[in-house]
């Protein structure tokens, strides 16, 4: 057993969650890969095919479909909200650009229950809409889901394809990452690991967004609603380590991955989290030019081009309940480990 699947297996014995799946490599493919556990508690053994809720990594990759927008000269970084979404024109956000949703630096508080209040899309669209900002544009770095919901819209108005369509022909088709999809069909859903108890919904939730603003949306949006199994985001992770092979120009992926945040507290690049001295959710092992994204779900997805590594995990460390935060030590503990030399995966 490697020390990957060691430490995991024991996260699952401390109950932070019923399964894990991971895969760290590089540019050529997996180095380590596996998985451990079963799809919830007292369910199914893993087999290495499940679905899993990526929750917020989903915003590096609705991210990468933007760049490819602004690569093709469709978008631009400097691209305001109010000249592709004309209610907002007469609002507080009708000067955000592009860029400042990117880097979460828009000034929109994220983490908002949007969906208590506002039960259907045009509703809770609309709540978005008149959100008040709670920092001046530009000034710091204030994590907003709400923002990315902002930029899947403006991204289906640029184009006139809906966001779904666009991530499909832009990054996951591109990648041959075929089973990547917002709102799994069937088939999909009945492959999929367990995530919340939900007392929203009144019943546990397999293969259905975990993120109740989401659900709203209809299961699309630009913050969440992506599900992926193991084997696709082994290809996005080697895909990234290679410097956006498959993506983007080099050029372009280069501005999308580097710091953009400079001069304010946490590190931003474009959709993705840079590596913080402090607190960083997967420690001090990566490089300091490493990005990545975590997840609430206890998903992660995090690349050093420094040594041209990826690390892959997947949990569901929301599953029966999203108390506790066992799932901090063991994803930081899981990249000490992943950033160590490694033969590759037989």
């Amino acid at each position: 057993m490697s020390a990957l699947a060691e430490l995991l297996a024991t996260g699952r014995e401390q109950h932070v969650y019923s399964g894990a799946a991971w895969s760290v490599g590089g540019a050529e493919g997996p180095l380590d890969r596996g998985w451990t556990g079963t799809r919830s508690w007292g369910g199914q053994a893993l087999d290495g095919g499940e679905l899993w809720d990526l929750a917020s990594v989903t915003k590096p990759i609705v991210g990468l479909a933007v760049m490819a927008l602004v690569e093709r000269g469709t978008l631009t970084l400097d691209d305001t909200v109010g000249a592709h979404l004309p209610g907002y024109r007469d609002g507080d956000k009708a000067d955000l650009t592009i860029r400042q949703l990117l880097t979460h630096t828009s000034g929109i508080p994220g983490q908002v229950p949007l969906y208590r209040d506002h039960p259907t899309r045009a509703s809770l669209l609309e709540a978005v809409r008149l959100l008040p900002l709670t920092a001046a544009p530009g000034t710091r770095v204030q994590y907003s889901s709400q923002g990315f919901i902002i930029l899947g819209s403006i991204a289906e108005a640029a184009t006139g394809q809906p966001l779904e369509v666009l991530v499909e022909h832009l990054v996951t088709a591109p990648l041959g990452m075929q089973h990547t999809v917002f709102r799994p069909d069937a088939a999909r859903r009945a492959r999929a690991v367990a995530t919340e108890d939900c007392p929203w919904r009144g019943r546990p939730v397999v293969g259905e967004v975990h993120d109740e603003n989401a659900v709203v949306l209809g299961g699309v949006g630009g913050h969440a609603g992506l599900f992926a199994p193991l084997q696709d985001m082994e290809l996005l992770g080697t895909a990234l380590a290679a410097g956006g092979r498959g993506l983007l120009r080099p050029e372009t992926f280069a501005l999308m991955t580097a710091a953009h945040t400079n001069g304010l507290t946490l590190r931003r690049a474009l959709a993705w989290q840079g590596q913080d001295p402090i607190d960083s959710p997967v420690g001090t092992a990566f490089g300091p030019d490493s990005y990545g994204h975590t997840g609430f779900t206890g998903t992660s997805l995090w690349v050093d081009p420094a040594t041209r590594r990826y690390a892959v995990l997947l949990t569901n460390r929301v599953h029966p309940t999203r108390d506790g935060d066992g799932i901090t030590a063991v994803r930081r503990a899981f990249h000490t480990a992943a950033a160590k030399p490694a033969s590759r995966a037989g």
